[in-house]
């Protein structure tokens, strides 16, 4: 029964509200309740006779924390780091030393770890140089927390304090899925390797590749950096893309007088020599397998590429292949409806709007095509099932959609006057 989760910032009014909850539940005899306070607490009282105390002890130990004024510690330690207030760090740890070497958010293996390592996110470096001092020890999570956040000043800190070791082979994995390029670069500069003895590939540019971050001139410098310290890159269209050459692109044009009709299968957008896995393991809105790189440069976020193949002359309605089962056909339409960069939109990390949508439907996109198309999430977005949906158009795509965080409503606005139908 112990599965909450504390949030990175946790909010301890919003505990208190929980508990009172917590008890009138208990009161009424809620069956989720009674599990709960039967498995949580050590002496489980009558329903009717529970007391506030019994739900705070309950709601706590559902965190993980061993008491309610364990829970309430931990919540205050989180919010005295956010708010950079050493001194109430300072009480707090003198009060409960446990705390420096537990997870700040309780839960075992939460990745913004002890105190130090959660104060390295946020780049707080006083109270990391006393955490140190008291004796905090997780200096190689602090550290990988600091990359991961490029929190550049914090990280050479931390490197300073852990005596300058050699870089590991996996410390470029956090800005990696960041797309942080200057961390990245921080950590090259500090003789971080992208190949090993024998020239094998220890960069991580299936994390880049993969990531359900967006960030496309990042993302661009971060294998670009990977090339320039020694790895070779696979010299296709979709790495290309990838990387955001278009004087690459170009070149491959050049050589392939077809390639704005070619469809990629998954291997080729996602290279197993650079570590990639099977579809799931990107992190994709609608589906790339078989697409064209016009589908591709939507779904990454990479409107200058975009332009350019419209430009040469691609078909803004060039479909997506068929496969036996009948599923395939989607147009690049169906990316601007449902997209990883409309996560990020609907999360409030970009403006609302439909960029990608003008751009097709101003280059005389058909906003009625219809295809068939199956999707299952990433695990990292919850509902691992697979959902189909047969003869749909873009705006039947995205109003059916299983996941609406994934949905672009502006997207959808844009093509329903447009003349869109379901």
């Amino acid at each position: 029964m112990s599965d909450r989760h504390l949030p990175v910032r946790p909010d301890l009014g919003q505990l208190k509200r929980q508990a009172k909850e917590l008890l009138s539940a208990f009161r009424s005899h809620d069956p989720g309740a009674l599990a709960q306070l039967a498995a949580l607490h050590p002496h489980p009282p009558d329903p009717d006779t529970t007391r506030l105390s019994d739900a705070q002890l309950v709601l706590a130990r559902g965190y993980q924390a061993s008491t309610w004024p364990h829970l309430v510690d931990a919540v205050r330690l989180a919010n005295a780091i956010w708010e950079d207030d050493l001194g109430a760090v300072r009480a707090l740890i003198a009060r409960r030393p446990a705390l420096l070497h537990e997870p700040v958010l309780l839960r075992p293996g939460s990745s913004w770890g002890p105190p130090m390592s959660y104060a390295a996110n946020l780049g707080r470096d006083d109270i990391i140089r006393f955490l140190r001092s008291v004796g905090a020890e997780d200096l190689e999570k602090a550290l990988g927390r600091a990359a991961l956040q490029g929190q550049l000043g914090t990280f050479e800190m931390l490197y300073a304090m852990a005596g300058r070791p050699r870089v590991p082979d996996d410390a470029l994995g956090g800005p990696a899925y960041t797309l942080r390029a200057d961390s990245t670069a921080a950590l090259l500069a500090l003789g971080a390797r992208v190949v090993d003895e024998d020239g094998r590939r220890l960069a991580p540019v299936d994390v880049v590749l993969e990531t359900d971050a967006r960030a496309p001139e990042a993302k661009h410098a971060i294998l670009e950096l990977y090339e320039r310290h020694g790895l070779s890159l696979p010299d296709t269209p979709a790495m290309a893309l990838h990387r955001g050459r278009l004087d690459l692109l170009e070149e491959h044009l050049r050589r392939d007088p077809g390639l704005l009709r070619r469809t990629f299968a998954h291997r080729e957008i996602y290279p197993a020599e650079m570590g990639c896995g099977d579809p799931l393991d990107a992190t994709t809105g609608t589906p790339l397998d078989g697409t064209t790189l016009l589908h591709m440069a939507i779904e990454f976020d990479e409107m200058e590429s975009a332009r350019w193949l419209l430009e040469r002359g691609m078909d803004p309605d060039a479909p997506a292949a068929v496969g036996h089962s009948g599923f395939g056909g989607w147009t690049a339409l169906f990316h601007t409806v449902v997209s990883q960069p409309n996560y990020w939109m609907n999360r409030g990390r970009t403006t609302r709007a439909a960029p990608f949508a003008d751009l097709l439907l101003g280059h005389g996109a058909d906003p009625n095509v219809r295809a068939s198309l199956w999707k299952r999430l990433h695990p990292g977005h919850g509902d691992p099932a697979r959902h189909d949906y047969r003869g749909v158009t873009p705006l039947s795509w995205g109003r059916r959609f299983h996941a609406p965080i994934f949905v672009s409503e502006p997207a959808l606005e844009r093509i329903q006057s447009a003349g869109g139908v379901e």
